[in-house]
């Protein structure tokens, strides 16, 4: 087989798995234009007929749309800054400052990811509950800045910093706090990138959390706030959800496209830049 073939079989694969992928999303964009009655009919409408742009309209009359977007969008911000502050200098501490027993308790921090979230939900809402943060957002935002995840990738990333640069920082008198903050965090700022994007996505789709924690419609999440709209619906109006659901992907959509290439290379040079 000659080698354009080869590529062009590749390509083709390539672009039959993308419009695989794609056509969910496109779907969801076309039924939000239905109507209920044609959702119904059989055999089911590829097209809407007729357009129904009033659904968008309809679901901004039902539902505190911009109060659940402002509680996603505080909550995203907040756990990313702070994740990316509490993740970066635990990096540090692991990638460059020696202690005894360093390897074990990393290796013991990384294990951590393989316990589901499931597993821990009532012992967290026990303490969350004595800390009487229950029904409110700081119920959501701490346990999500304890990242592994975090504290992993950014590590990757700090090893990869030459350490002469630190070595030339403390001869003329840095200390580890102004390392850190001059030497370090500009160096990864790339892994910086993709940490608060990721992380901001989690933060936007979480569900499970904010299902258990929060109780007042008024800081209901988007992701909560389409699965109440639905179950006041019967589930039956696709048409509604699916507006509803189209204006809660379009935020992760754009933080996606605009940080996709930053993901892709910031994950390449971490793979490559430990020693």
């Amino acid at each position: 087989m000659t080698s354009f073939r080869k590529q062009a079989l590749l390509h083709a694969g390539l672009t039959l798995g993308g419009l695989l992928m794609i056509f969910p999303f496109v779907w969801m964009l076309l039924t939000s234009f239905k109507g209920v009655q044609q959702m119904i009919n059989e055999p089911l409408a590829w097209l809407p007929d007729p357009w129904r742009p009033e659904n968008y309209a309809d679901v901004l009359r039902a539902v505190p749309l911009g109060q659940a977007y402002w509680n996603s969008m505080y909550i995203a911000a907040v756990t990313v800054v702070a994740t990316l502050l509490t993740g970066a200098m635990a990096a540090y501490a692991f990638a460059r400052i020696p202690f005894r027993g360093s390897g074990p308790v990393f290796g013991l921090f990384l294990a951590t990811q393989m316990v589901p979230s499931q597993v821990i939900v009532v012992p967290l809402y026990i303490m969350l509950a004595k800390l009487h943060l229950i029904d409110s957002h700081l119920a959501l935002i701490l346990p999500a800045i304890a990242n592994p995840f975090a504290v992993f990738l950014l590590r990757q990333f700090i090893r990869a910093v030459p350490v002469e640069l630190e070595d030339a920082a403390r001869i003329d008198g840095a200390g580890r706090w102004t390392i850190f903050w001059r030497i370090i965090l500009p160096n990864i700022r790339p892994g910086l990138w993709t940490l608060g994007i990721i992380v901001f996505l989690g933060s936007w789709n979480s569900y499970f959390f904010p299902l258990i924690f929060l109780n007042s419609p008024e800081l209901f999440t988007v992701p909560l706030l389409l699965d109440s709209f639905n179950s006041a619906k019967g589930g039956l109006d696709y048409g509604l959800t699916a507006a509803l659901s189209a204006m809660t992907v379009l935020p992760m959509l754009i933080a996606f496209l605009v940080g996709q290439r930053k993901i892709l290379n910031s994950m390449a040079e971490s793979g490559l830049g430990g020693r």
